[in-house]
């Protein structure tokens, strides 16, 4: 981490809201891009985003300046778009819409990434890190807080869904 983002991390520890402010400047397109890696939906991953940073703001008392902090946001904000998507399943299952896709919002036409927004929460986390944050296998595991083994699995698995559906698109 650099020194200035130690200094950043101490004064915003110490209250300064200024302090705040540039740590969400610096880390608010690293910490979006993940929530939206992860939910695939814009308002959801600005929704997950803004919690990730408020909450990581609540817990920076305790925050070890001396670790990375995007892994940290990336964390939180991957784990709150997570949390946000099960509530946004949860509403669909209760609304019992005939039309689940209308709360999806396939902006890219990249049949890839709309292969990937189509797999489940957990499973999108671990691509997303993967691939479009390039974290090595044992650094998702520690931004996700779960075994290594469970990573390697994830992608596996993830990886063998996204071929699945991507020979069905094309044999179709």
């Amino acid at each position: 981490m650099s020194r200035a983002d130690v200094a950043l991390i101490l004064a915003a520890k110490g209250g300064s809201s200024d302090a705040l402010a540039a740590l969400f400047d610096r880390y608010w397109p690293a910490v979006w891009r993940a929530a939206y890696a992860v939910s695939g939906q814009r308002e959801l991953a600005n929704d997950a985003a803004q919690d990730a940073f408020l909450r990581a703001a609540g817990a920076l008392s305790s925050f070890d300046h001396r670790r990375p902090l995007q892994p940290w946001l990336v964390r939180i904000a991957v784990n709150r778009a997570i949390d946000l998507l099960r509530v946004q399943r949860r509403l669909v299952s209760i609304e019992e819409s005939d039309d689940p896709a209308a709360f999806d919002e396939p902006t890219l036409d990249d049949e890839l990434l709309v292969s990937v927004g189509r797999l489940d929460p957990e499973r999108r986390a671990v691509v997303a890190l993967h691939y479009w944050f390039d974290y090595t296998t044992p650094e998702i595991a520690e931004v996700l807080g779960i075994p290594v083994g469970t990573v390697a699995s994830r992608l596996s698995r993830a990886l063998n869904d996204l071929r699945l559906q991507l020979e069905a698109e094309n044999n179709v």
